[in-house]
């Protein structure tokens, strides 16, 4: 972990409730797709955590959406403003395990992580197949993104308006994988986990106090024991995940 100061310099709109924000500053401790950062917002106590979507030795990318208090006073920030940000949190994912035929699958928000993890397995030589899934077409993005990378890209909409009608795991359905990461709402990682047909990586969110493990907050239950999603997690194996009722 590490606290540094970022200044902004994009903060866009691409499409409904959701924005797009580069800050550049001292990205180092970013090492895994699938890590987070966290940021102090002015007259706000606790800090935003909010995925990495891309990073490079200055600039890390963020794509987040409009909910509430913190992220609506972040999407009025201009271009020059500075942000106390905190890097290099959560574990990642891990691609070394993957195979060579990998699926990911995000749902809403649950996407952008996912667009780093894409970058690396396909320049690990890896073949990776991408469902996108919204609940309307004006909700969609990163479709291009992924594609421009390489990945076999399927978008899945609930109401039909765009690409395939349903959830992701009804894109999930037909496909031949070798591993699958996701992320998205828990909703949706509990229908993948029943309908995947191999081992594979979630990222959860939790309602995070600190963000780097001191405050103990965000502990869930484990197979393997309880496990703080800020330090342990966000990305937990799907041979230990232990789902509530």
């Amino acid at each position: 972990m590490k606290q540094s100061i970022f200044e902004i310099k994009e903060n866009i709109s691409l499409c409904k409730n959701v924005m797009r924000m580069k800050l550049f500053g001292d990205t180092a401790a970013i090492t895994a797709p699938g890590q987070f950062i966290n940021i102090q917002l002015e007259g706000m106590y606790l800090r935003r955590p909010i995925s990495v979507y891309d990073c490079d030795d200055e600039c890390v990318t963020i794509i987040y959406k409009v909910v509430g208090k913190g992220t609506e006073a972040m999407s009025k920030m201009k271009i020059g403003e500075k942000l106390d940000v905190l890097t290099g949190l959560g574990n990642g994912y891990d691609t070394s395990v993957s195979g060579e035929c990998v699926v990911v699958l995000g749902g809403g928000v649950g996407v952008p992580p996912l667009y780093m993890l894409t970058k690396q397995l396909i320049s690990e030589g890896k073949k990776v197949s991408a469902i996108l899934g919204f609940n309307t077409a004006d909700e969609v993005f990163g479709e291009a993104e992924f594609a421009a990378l390489g990945a076999d890209v399927t978008v899945t909409t609930v109401d039909g308006s765009k690409g395939v009608k349903g959830f992701v795991t009804d894109a999930l359905r037909d496909m031949d994988y070798t591993y699958f990461y996701t992320c998205g709402p828990e909703p949706m990682l509990k229908a993948v986990y029943k309908a995947s047909k191999t081992e594979g990586q979630f990222s959860f969110e939790e309602r995070m106090g600190c963000g780097f493990g001191a405050c103990m907050g965000c502990t869930c239950e484990t197979v393997t024991g309880y496990k703080r999603i800020c330090k342990d997690g966000p990305v937990l194996l799907k041979e230990e995940i232990l789902w509530k009722d």
